[in-house]
């Protein structure tokens, strides 16, 4: 015997009982299909005798015990102000940190560049001279010749120092 290869669909869901051939699934009934030997039509779903059947309304079902809320509504307190005595400590502790990063960046700053403040106009250099004269013109010109030695001075003291101390020698 041989399977025929093309099969035309007749599937008893499509095909209604009262016209068939005003049925909105009257061009699909004349539709060929291929048959495959390895597909079968299920077997229908037998129910248990014994099942129970969907009530009419599942209100009844939901029953909640209130007993629980006063202890839930505690612990949920707690634990909020735990998480929030967290944030507080895990923000001071940033902050502190933060700082403490700032600190140490200016005091590295001012070990290279000593009086430089970040939040400050820029360091601009100012000659000696200039100096001496805003010290002179406030009228301290005997503080300002104590605090600032001429270099040229002190090395031609120096220097007569080392000259005595080798005539001396010889």
């Amino acid at each position: 015997m041989s399977v025929p290869i093309f099969h035309t669909f007749n599937h008893p869901f499509l095909q209604t009982p009262l016209n068939p051939a005003k049925s909105q699934y009257a061009a699909a009934s004349r539709v060929p299909l291929i048959q495959s030997p390895s597909l079968r039509v299920p077997r229908p779903v037998e129910l248990p005798p014994d099942i129970h059947p969907l009530p009419e309304s599942v209100n009844p079902y939901f029953v909640y015990p209130f007993t629980l809320e006063p202890h839930i509504l505690a612990v949920e307190s707690n634990r909020r102000a735990t998480i929030a005595a967290h944030a507080v400590k895990r923000e001071a502790y940033l902050r502190t940190r933060e700082e403490d990063k700032l600190r140490r960046k200016r005091e590295a700053l001012r070990r290279i560049a000593p009086g430089f403040e970040p939040l400050s106009a820029p360091l601009v250099p100012v000659k000696q001279q200039q100096q001496q004269q805003q010290h002179s013109s406030s009228g301290n010109a005997e503080q300002v010749t104590s605090q600032i030695p001429d270099v040229m001075d002190d090395l031609v003291d120096k220097l007569a120092a080392l000259e005595s101390a080798a005539s001396d020698f010889h």
